[in-house]
């Protein structure tokens, strides 16, 4: 018996939960999830989710789109040459702020109709905003004067999940967000706890079963709850090449839930080798880094790229044995390679394909073979002060395997901020191992860089929009809309697609399972 489900999006982003759980592909080619509503507010991300629902409308994306990627093109209004399938994409992604009035009337209408439709067979995924929640954002909110954490609406966004939860009575919730949702609190108390209460009592009490996909603790009962911390997913133990470290809660009816054995086969796999930085980034086109506050040119760059190189060199007398005759050695290599080698361009057209080292799962995700140029892959600039810190950082991580810490960056490299020694600044500068997976990408890339250097020395910048998103596992015909520093933004909010496929791959075999037997009405019921 065939089985769909409808899935309603919140807090979509640029659609990375979305665009796994719409992957998923039965053995016959039928697509058990479609995605009846994404909503999203920001009006860059809106437009990058809106074009994507618009392509699933094919069954392969249109020669048009190939065209504009591959830049034989400007991008076509996709209204005018396909109206229905662009008419349809509109209706699936409304652009509305969630927990407002007038969003609450227009989704409360789609939710209905989503309802009568579906039936009992949809699901509710999307995470709350996590500004709030994330260690970096609460030592922010601590800096501001009169900042009190019960007056931020953003912790308790979440109420506006729970609220569509109540409404649509989904067969299955996915909610994600950031790990310090664990220790933030707000009206006396840990929010976690009142959110897992929340999702477990929405419809009635106890009317959904929480799951977590990795749990670390075994359960004395088949039927207790999981550990707040059981509910952490570390991405890197799921076939991406990130150090990604989110809560994910799962949620079953319990009509559903009630079955002594579904915790057995509702859970993610650890896959058996760790994808890497190098598997994604390795192969992909050398490019230089941009000069800001100045002249950008191709002989001003490799003028100040030499610079770099022997600040670097003299800096290294404060370094310890071996890592300073190592470093001088890799300096120099990299200042020939500079002075004497063409300047890489700024972005490259040039088709790339993913190294052999690359698990062939995430080959076949992320590589498109009619995409002929890299989307989205341009670099930014970077002061001259900060072209030093990044050869050098670069270097020292190609001479050890590691960044170096705040304390092991010689003196003429010290940044003028008063707290550097402080401890607070310890990882920022930090480079992307090739040989490990990466550190989490973030929204904070947007800001300057300086924790996302690139691992080539000679190419001394940061990650491109393209790096970061392969690094988030989005496919690389995957276009994002607005400016670079909103791009940015858009994928380190988002969830990494390959491990929304991994999550909706599990929940599919055991919602089919389920309901195959269950009383639920047939789609269309009156």
């Amino acid at each position: 018996m065939d089985i769909d489900f409808g899935i309603v999006d919140l807090f979509a982003g640029p659609g990375g939960l979305a665009e796994g759980f719409a992957a998923v592909q039965e053995r016959d080619g039928r697509h058990p999830f479609r995605i009846a509503l994404s909503i999203e507010k920001e009006a860059s991300a809106h437009a990058t989710l809106r074009l994507r629902a618009f392509l699933r409308q094919f069954p392969d994306f249109p020669p048009e789109y190939y065209e504009f990627l591959n830049g034989h093109r400007a991008e076509p209004s996709w209204r005018e040459i396909y109206p229905k399938e662009w008419e349809a994409a509109e209706a699936e992604t409304p652009l509305l702020e969630l927990g407002t009035p007038h969003a609450s009337a227009i989704i409360d209408r789609k939710i209905r109709a989503i309802k009568s439709r579906w039936r009992g067979r949809t699901i509710l995924i999307g995470g709350p905003p996590c500004q709030a929640y994330s260690l970096v954002g609460r030592a922010r909110n601590r800096g501001i004067v009169g900042y009190e954490p019960d007056k931020d609406r953003r912790h308790f966004l979440y109420e506006e999940y729970v609220r569509i939860l109540k409404q649509l009575a989904p067969a299955a919730f996915v909610m994600e967000n950031v790990k310090g949702m664990l220790s933030s609190a707000a009206g006396g108390g840990p929010i976690f706890q009142r959110v897992l209460e929340d999702l477990r009592n929405a419809g009635g009490t106890d009317c959904y079963r929480l799951f977590a996909l990795t749990p670390g603790s075994e359960p004395s009962d088949i039927f207790d709850e999981p550990n707040a911390r059981d509910f952490v997913v570390r991405a890197e133990h799921h076939g991406l090449p990130q150090a990604r470290h989110r809560v994910i809660v799962v949620g079953l009816r319990h009509s559903i839930a009630a079955h002594p054995e579904i915790s057995q086969f509702l859970g993610l796999e650890r896959t058996d080798r760790t994808a890497t930085t190098g598997d994604v980034l390795s192969g992909m086109p050398s490019l230089r880094s941009g000069l800001s506050k100045v002249l950008d040119s191709d002989d001003a760059w490799r003028q100040a790229s030499l610079e770099a190189a022997e600040v670097v060199l003299k800096a290294a007398d404060d370094l310890p044995e071996p890592i300073r005759a190592d470093l001088l050695r890799i300096v120099e290599g990299h200042r020939d390679t500079i002075a004497k080698a063409n300047i890489p361009p700024r972005s490259r057209s040039t088709p790339t394909t993913l190294p052999v080292s690359c698990p062939g799962d995430l080959r076949t995700w992320i590589e498109d073979p009619l995409v002929r140029r890299l989307p989205n892959n341009e670099t930014r600039g970077h002061r001259r002060d900060d072209l030093f810190r990044y050869f050098f950082t670069a270097a020292f991580a190609e001479a050890t395997g590691r960044s170096p810490r705040a304390n092991e960056f010689p003196e003429d490299l010290i940044p003028n901020h008063r707290n550097w020694k402080s401890g607070k600044f310890a990882d920022r500068f930090k480079v992307q191992i090739l040989s490990k997976p990466s550190s989490t990408i973030t929204s904070h890339i947007s800001k300057d860089g300086h924790y996302y250097i690139h691992p080539d020395p000679a190419q001394i910048r940061s990650l491109t929009v393209r790096e970061a998103a392969r690094l988030q596992t989005f496919p690389d015909n995957y276009f994002f809309k607005g400016n670079r520093t909103q791009q940015y933004v858009q994928v380190g909010n988002a969830v990494p697609p390959f491990l929304a496929l991994r999550i909706a791959e599990c929940l599919r075999e055991t919602l089919t399972d389920r309901l195959s037997d269950t009383a639920l009405p047939e789609k269309g019921a009156a």
